[in-house]
């Protein structure tokens, strides 16, 4: 299977690697600057893809300092070299800041280490500065070879020979502060570590009815702050972007004051930890304190998380968007002419770009500037789209107008889970019944699904009744796989009778196909004819029109996690298979997404057919390695990839092939896929995309005003979701034709582009299909007039 490309449309790549040669070409890696996890997954996917091409790669430890003292720390690489890195945060290469490099000399001892080593491509995985160091560097290159060739240091053969420097950056920084980049390397794993502080906090907070200070990193951006805020349904944020208005202090007061009347026996407050007011003094988290203390006498707490963020190992996300740019730079320092400035590359939406590294510096820069000059909106439109939705849609979650404030739409608009629960479900159930009732509407609970619907299980709720729901597994509203259609006259009566104007569909594959029935159901019954839209959510990531679902990351982290856990309980025997099956039905998402995050050897997948041969060819393909280096195997198995196939049969295969050589053990994951606490990705993703939804059906609502509008158009029935870099509204009867209802997935699925890269870090000989790579981008505003696509 991994040697030849697959002849099946369910599998099929096309060759394109075949004009890009890495023979001859040196490739300099480094981490510099302030470290981030995952950027030893960035590390290893350059290694592996340098050579996987055919190029020399050479660690540069210790940053720019390692460059510019050279010997032993620029090294070459093998692939052997990266092994067992991709789960450890941090970067093994070192990082290290260095004024050396600040001045014309370091920089000249720094060329000259690597013209001797013949390196002319350079990937650096840093922040904005680290960036600007070698882009500058790339701009003196020939200046320094010919002050190099006259200090005799080198000759003018190696002048003609080594004589451009191509530079490539991805952005490692937990802040997520780069310009021109959805989501940097490290961000999402930080969010982990500060969500779950804020979990382990709640449980005491609420026992002792406290106020908790939190101070996250942030000093010139306030991204964790607000997402950690979003995420956790804080009281309060403080950002170095948009500080609060004057008055701040009473305005604060008065809201956790309103909360504890409430009942609520908790407040939370998120500092960034660059937080500014608008005349940009400091708001420290200590004065925040002695404000609570002293006007509302609360019981009030300090923790400042400070370096606890940086550490941990990697997200899933983190682990994947590191390996993707990791391939994605080594393609465009191959791809690189004289004529090629350096450039970024960054994730826009689902979708892998690259972009002018200046462009991105200097848009980087007229943020700070921004603040640095009290223009504050500009800073915040300056960080993006993304940025400024996540600031909106916290606004309008965390505080409520009095009522007789609200202008009333008199329309009634029903939440329902369909499906098997998924982690975050419960925040996109809050955040659509926050945002309906800022719009006016009157929002209903629907339990337990169609079900519940049919039986008036229904029930007005309100907005206290959300609160702290973000953090909280499952389905609180109760979620049942039962579809519509045989209770279509009781779901009818019910519509009717509590008068519902429209309808969100939280849930997975069986909330589409019940989608489906009920615009089927239009024709025989008019109550069938509001508004309906539904959020995809479901673990399996299998629902048509959308590149991911509610609840898939968790479970990728679920599944890492356990990886994780699986190789360092195999790290003091020798020489060992495991095959681990994952959820998905028919869908090999977790299982492919997952390889790719523990850097397995296989992942057996529905969509990739694959036989006997296929499945003793990779067990022979393991033998002779591990008999050399090798002492551990992953190999994923999605539960329903083949009939005849089982995790059984393929571990009583591997058990027997390796007779003599290793030993095999398996995993059934299971339903534990299903289950805790949402992840950071998660809770932003659902709470972002159903207030999405709902502004989708107060639009609906307010083009037709008045009681009897039917609602029959196509276009009045759809599923929302990400699509590459956009948020789609797609009516449900055109994804009909994209939809292989046999085994409930989409005919298309964008993450099979990224299979090739498991097989070829796995060292795998295949084909990698690389038509979406392409030429420098211009630096845009994320989204445009549309919503972005980023989380």
């Amino acid at each position: 299977m991994d040697n030849k490309v697959s002849a099946s449309p369910r599998g099929s790549y096309r060759k394109f690697l075949e004009h890009l040669s890495g023979a001859g070409k040196a490739i300099g890696v480094l981490t510099s600057g302030g470290d981030a996890q995952g950027m030893n997954a960035a590390v290893r996917a350059v290694v592996r893809m340098g050579i996987y091409v055919g190029a020399k790669v050479y660690f540069i430890y210790e940053g720019y300092q390692g460059m510019v003292d050279g010997g032993s720390n620029i090294v070459e690489a093998n692939w052997e070299s990266v092994s067992s890195i991709l789960q450890v945060g941090g970067t093994i290469i070192g990082s290290a800041r260095c004024k050396a490099f600040r001045t014309r000399e370091g920089r000249l001892k720094a060329a000259c280490n690597l013209i001797h080593r013949g390196i002319t491509n350079l990937c650096v995985i840093g922040g904005d500065g680290s960036l600007t160091g070698a882009n500058i560097f790339r701009m003196e290159w020939s200046g320094l070879l010919e002050e190099l060739a006259q200090d005799g240091k080198i000759d003018n053969e190696a002048v003609q020979k080594y004589a451009y420097l191509n530079v490539v950056g991805m952005v490692g920084s937990i802040d997520n502060d780069f310009c021109g980049t959805d989501m940097t390397i490290g961000t999402d794993s930080a969010l982990h570590r500060i969500i779950e502080v804020i979990d382990a906090i709640m449980t005491t907070a609420q026992s002792h009815q406290r106020t908790f200070v939190l101070e996250v990193m942030g000093r010139h951006c306030g991204y964790l702050a607000l997402v950690s805020a979003l995420a956790c349904g804080a009281d309060w944020v403080f950002l170095p972007e948009s500080p609060p208005e004057e008055g701040w202090e009473e305005q604060m007061c008065v809201k956790l004051s309103e909360n504890r009347a409430q009942k609520k026996r908790l407040n939370i407050i998120i500092v960034a930890e660059g937080a500014i007011d608008t005349l940009n003094r400091p708001i420290t988290s200590e004065k925040i304190k002695e404000l609570v203390v002293t006007q509302l006498g609360y019981d009030t707490r300090v923790t400042i998380l400070g370096h606890v963020q940086r550490g941990g190992t990697p997200s899933a996300f983190d682990r994947i968007l590191a390996s993707r740019m990791g391939v994605e730079a080594v393609l465009a320092l191959l791809e690189a002419t004289p004529e090629t400035p350096a450039c970024v590359v960054s994730l826009s939406g689902n979708h892998a770009v690259r972009l002018p590294l200046v462009e991105c510096v200097q848009m980087t820069q007229e943020v700070q500037k921004a603040m640095d000059e009290r223009r504050f909106k500009d800073a915040v439109q300056l960080r993006g789209r993304s940025f400024e939705n996540n600031l909106n849609t916290y606004k309008r979650l965390a505080i409520k107008l009095p009522d007789d404030k609200i202008q009333k739409s008199n329309c009634n608009v029903a939440v329902i889970n369909v499906g098997a629960p998924a982690a975050g479900m419960n925040a996109a159930v809050r955040s659509a019944v926050r945002v309906g009732i800022a719009d006016g509407h009157k929002m209903f609970a629907v339990y337990d699904g169609f079900d519940g619907f049919a039986k008036g299980q229904i029930k007005e709720i309100r907005w206290g009744d959300v609160g702290g729901w973000t953090g909280q597994g499952g389905s609180i509203l109760g979620t049942k796989r039962i579809l519509p259609g045989k209770y279509l006259e009781e779901i009818a009566t019910q519509i009717r009778t509590h008068n519902i104007n429209a309808i969100l569909i939280i849930g997975g594959f069986e909330a589409y196909l019940g989608l489906l029935e009920l615009s089927a159901a239009r024709e025989k019954h008019e109550e069938f004819c509001v508004p309906m839209v539904m959020v995809p959510a479901t673990v399996s990531n299998n629902v048509p029109g959308s590149d991911f679902s509610i609840g898939a990351d968790t479970a990728l982290n679920t599944i890492t996690d356990t990886c994780d856990r699986i190789k360092q309980s195999a790290s003091g025997t020798k020489r060992r298979v495991f095959i681990i099956e994952t959820m998905g039905g028919y869908c090999g998402y977790l299982a492919n997404m997952g390889g790719l995050a523990a850097g397995a050897d296989a992942a057996y997948i529905f969509e990739e057919p694959f036989d006997i041969r296929d499945l003793q060819n990779k067990a022979l393909h393991l033998a002779p390695q591990w008999l050399v280096t090798w002492l551990l195997g992953i190999c994923y198995r999605n539960e329903s990839c083949s009939e005849n196939y089982t995790t059984d049969f393929i571990y009583q295969l591997y058990s027997e092939e390796g007779r003599g050589v290793f030993d095999c053990r398996k995993n059934v994951l299971g339903h534990m896929q299903q289950g805790g606490a949402p992840s950071p990705f998660d809770r932003n993703f659902g709470t972002k995309i159903s207030a999405r939804a709902m502004q989708w059906i107060t639009t609906k609502l307010k083009e037709s005003p008045g009681k009897g509008k039917r609602f029959v158009s196509d276009d009045s029935i759809c599923v929302l979701g990400i699509s590459k870099r956009n948020v789609l509204f797609q009516p449900v009867a055109e994804l009909k034709n994209e939809t292989d209802f046999e085994h409930r997935i989409p005919k298309e699925q964008w993450w099979l582009k990224l299979r090739p890269l498991m097989k070829i870090l796995a060292k795998y000989k295949t084909s990698y299909d690389v038509s979406d790579s392409g030429q420098l981008e211009p630096v845009r505003h994320r989204g445009g007039p549309e919503e972005p696509a980023a989380i």
